[in-house]
């Protein structure tokens, strides 16, 4: 054991071999040879305090709060907003845990006709917005629409539907849009479990129904957790559905009393309040975690994992039906619905009338989104060089994890909080311009960071840095620090580091990163509301607005075409599932 340990060189021991360098003199010297210069960290850091001045903002007007206006508020309207908001979170939570939980153990351990289709074709509603799901299902199953038409005609006037514009129809769309944050998370988690572990529960005389609630799922609790949170972050965040649901939550009124002028101050109080649920729901889903270690021997990807059983008799028929049954009303059935509008819309107009107008939106959406995402990716790209630099240094590590755990606190929060946080933090920048200017004597500029992109982007930016930085991140870490090491060495620069050895090998995680930012952007509505200047409507901005008005054809082709473009990255997650070894 002992030469075998020997035998073994460390990074420090070959790049002293290769330099020439021995000893523990020289291999400190050598150690401070490839250390990182103390202002590596420099500009990570100021990317952070950047994307953290808006949401800063908010956390001061938490500390400075107007009581009075509060009990206004506790008087009116904030006794329904919280219940509705809490029940809608919660609604969701619940739906997405059981639907994604079961649909994942469904297709990881058994087997029947077509489940190798089904578990990839369950991913697709990831590529629906909750507001298109939101209008797409009240033109079709409100009290007015073809199904309740139909059932009147067949059955009496007194046969019918509940309300699909309430809450419990609100938490229905959501969860069939959002559980397959769930059910990825969780398939991941159930295929990771070693088979041995199941095995051994059903030698002690466990059913695979008690396996499954006994040991399977209190070791994927950190994926279900995970999941749940996504889910649960997506409904607080919501804006369109619930306001076409006729539901008030903080979100919703958050955009609304910032549209009415005389309601900023109520809306800057509310986004605080939002705020805080937003942080609370980071801190329940660590606490859902726990301190609980989930090891397994002989689990992950590589390790052998439980054999699937296969169904049979009416079970194996039953299995696929119920797969079909969920893809059809979450996916099919609103894809044929916004399919069939558009062809509609599209015979009542000419050819260039409806071009003109299509390809000024598209050009709107493709500059916000294609600007957002280069920026975010350029940022991200600084930010996980200095990191990943200093994250080995003692003098830095700390710094270096609170500053990459800062850039992702954004992506948490509701885009109606970080437009809020975005006006608040340039309003007064652009007032003192504008001051500046008029003490010089020179004509006043006007609203130069409020009323033009660059707010909009701003709030991008912050809310949507986590994706590019956590895409770019993990690209990194599969790159082997004696690569770096040994260009310290040879004396690179960490500037030629980050140019000829980090960018050339990072190009699939920039890629997908950008990816990602582009379709977030594209599907943002809340920021996107608050935040564009007059007359830059997006593709969302359009679909919104048309299905507010009920003009259901024409709101079809923009939403149609944000579906499209969404679909690209989940295809790409199936791509990726498809490279996890068979059982």
């Amino acid at each position: 054991m002992a030469a075998a340990k020997q035998s073994i060189p460390t990074s420090t021991d070959s790049l002293s071999a290769t330099t020439g360098y021995g000893g523990k003199r020289s291999q400190n010297r050598l150690s401070r040879i490839w250390r990182w210069p103390s202002w590596t960290l420099a500009l990570p850091a100021g990317i952070a305090v950047v994307i953290l001045l808006p949401i800063a903002g908010l956390t001061l007007t938490l500390l400075q709060p107007d009581l009075a206006l509060w009990e206004r508020l506790w008087a009116t309207i904030l006794p329904p907003m919280l219940r509705n908001t809490l029940m809608l979170v919660g609604g969701v939570g619940i739906g997405t845990l059981v639907i994604g939980t079961l649909f994942a153990w469904l297709t990881s351990a058994y087997e029947f006709p077509g489940r190798s289709v089904f578990d990839r074709l369950l991913l697709l509603p990831l590529a629906v917005p909750t507001f298109v799901m939101g209008f797409v299902f009240m033109a079709i199953f409100d009290y007015v629409g073809p199904v309740q038409a139909a059932l009147r005609t067949h059955f009496g006037e007194h046969v019918g539907l509940p309300p699909i514009r309430s809450l419990g129809g609100a938490v229905l769309v959501m969860t069939l849009v959002l559980y397959p944050y769930v059910y990825l998370l969780a398939r991941a988690a159930f295929r990771e479990q070693a088979a041995s572990t199941f095995e051994a529960a059903r030698v002690m005389g466990f059913s695979r129904t008690q396996t499954f609630i006994r040991l399977v799922l209190p070791l994927a609790r950190p994926s279900l957790a995970a999941g749940v949170f996504l889910a649960m972050m997506e409904a607080l965040t919501d804006y369109g559905t619930v306001s076409f649901f006729s539901v008030p939550t903080l979100s919703e009124a958050v955009v609304r009393l910032w549209g009415w002028g005389s309601g900023t101050p109520q809306a800057v109080e509310l986004a605080s309040m939002l705020l805080v649920f937003a942080l609370l729901m980071l801190v329940m889903e660590r606490a859902l975690r726990g301190r609980a270690k989930y090891y397994q021997v002989g689990g992950g990807s590589k390790g052998r994992r439980m054999n699937r059983h296969r169904l049979s008799g009416w079970k194996a028929a039953l299995a696929p039906l119920a797969c079909a049954g969920l893809l059809f009303v979450a996916f099919v059935l609103p894809m044929i619905q916004l399919t069939s509008w558009t062809i509609q819309e599209l015979r009542g107009f000419t050819t260039t009338a409806w071009q003109s107008r299509f390809f000024e939106y598209v050009g709107n959406t493709s500059t916000l989104a294609a600007t957002a995402a280069a920026l975010v990716v350029m940022l991200a790209i600084f930010v996980a060089h200095g990191v990943r630099a200093t994250a080995h240094d003692g003098r830095f590590s700390r710094a270096a994890r609170v500053i990459a755990r800062l850039l992702t606190t954004g992506y948490a929060l509701p885009g109606a909080v970080v437009a809020a946080g975005v006006l608040m933090f340039l309003s007064p920048l652009d007032f003192a311009i504008n001051d500046l200017a008029e003490s010089l004597g020179l004509d006043k500029p006007g609203l130069i960071l409020t009323g033009t992109m660059t707010g909009l982007v701003y709030a991008y930016l912050v809310r949507f840095m986590a994706v590019g930085y956590n895409s770019i991140e993990s690209s990194l870490e599969k790159i082997t620090p004696n690569m770096e090491q040994a260009a310290r060495c040879l004396g690179a620069t960490p500037g030629r580091v980050l140019w000829r050895i980090h960018l050339p090998l990072l190009s699939t995680g920039i890629a997908a990163g950008a990816l990602l930012v582009f379709v977030d952007v594209m599907k943002e509505l809340p920021a996107t509301l608050l935040l564009r200047p007059f007359g830059m409507d997006t593709l969302a901005i359009w679909a919104y607005i048309a299905a507010f008005e009920s003009l259901w054809r024409e709101a079809a082709l923009p939403a149609l075409s944000i579906v499209v473009v969404g679909l690209i990255p989940v295809f790409l997650l199936m791509r990726i599932g498809d490279r996890v070894p068979a059982t």
